[in-house]
């Protein structure tokens, strides 16, 4: 079950549910959870590789930068891909997960976001990869609300050894070298 904005906002505000949040979506949210900003942008190069047992990343090299009270605008232009980290940070409880959805002016613009389920137990910002896919340039603000969030609740609490203890733990956006996945 999807949990609505009066336990959100205790939960923010008690057991810091959502970090950095807007006034907007402190105050008044709409919709079943928060909308989240786009803090960095990153373009990777390079090779990857996801194997059984390790993986490699391509290298990332960091485009942009929101910086308050800055109007700072990052083109993206048909056919491009970065990686975009937001201002938030969450922590997931062992009680939930998130499932993240883009805003809907992405996709009316031919821009798609590339997301994922975020498992309990992980904590720090979130990572997306957002790409071009349509035939006309795209321009992001900064600072702009990019995707919603929404927590649902587990069937049951997640155990502390089943928590997510993946890699990407605090944000980190690529891996430096070749890794033994966990």
């Amino acid at each position: 079950m999807i949990i609505g904005q009066g336990e959100l906002k205790k939960l923010v505000k008690e057991k810091k549910l959502v970090e950095n949040l807007s006034e907007r979506e402190r105050k008044n949210p709409e919709g079943a959870g928060f909308d989240i900003r786009v803090d960095e942008v990153y373009r990777i190069s390079g090779d990857g590789f996801l194997g059984v047992n390790e993986r490699k990343t391509p290298k990332e090299t960091l485009v942009a930068k929101y910086k308050n009270g800055k109007k700072i605008r990052f083109p993206v232009k048909p056919g491009e891909f970065y990686l975009v980290k937001t201002i938030e940070k969450v922590n997931t409880p062992s009680d939930m997960t998130i499932y993240t959805f883009a805003r809907s002016t992405l996709f009316r613009s031919g821009v798609t976001l590339l997301l994922t389920q975020t498992a309990p137990g992980y904590s720090g910002p979130l990572v997306f990869g957002l790409k071009n896919l349509g035939p006309c340039d795209f321009m992001l603000e900064l600072g702009a609300r990019i995707a919603h969030i929404q927590f649902l609740r587990v069937g049951e609490e997640t155990a502390q050894e089943n928590l997510y203890r993946g890699q990407w733990q605090g944000g980190r956006v690529t891996a430096k070298k070749k890794e033994r996945q966990v």
